[in-house]
């Protein structure tokens, strides 16, 4: 992952099926339960907000934790 943050495809590709607008802890654990790699998760687990209205929203909070 580049700067140690997960780009917004490989964000999508661990968050298919996710229904928004969704909490964080739906994030994390959707991630989780698809295999999505520790640093990813952690990218999650430390996003700026907790609840999230798209996958864009998911992609800016993460790259400006």
């Amino acid at each position: 992952m580049s700067d140690n943050n997960p780009t917004p495809i490989e964000l999508q590709k661990y968050l298919s099926g996710v229904d928004y607008p969704a909490s964080r802890d739906d994030l994390v654990r959707t991630a989780r339960d698809q295999g999505a790699p520790d640093e990813l998760v952690q990218a999650l687990e430390s996003a700026s907000r907790d609840s999230f209205d798209s996958p864009t929203d998911v992609s800016s909070a993460v790259a400006g934790k």
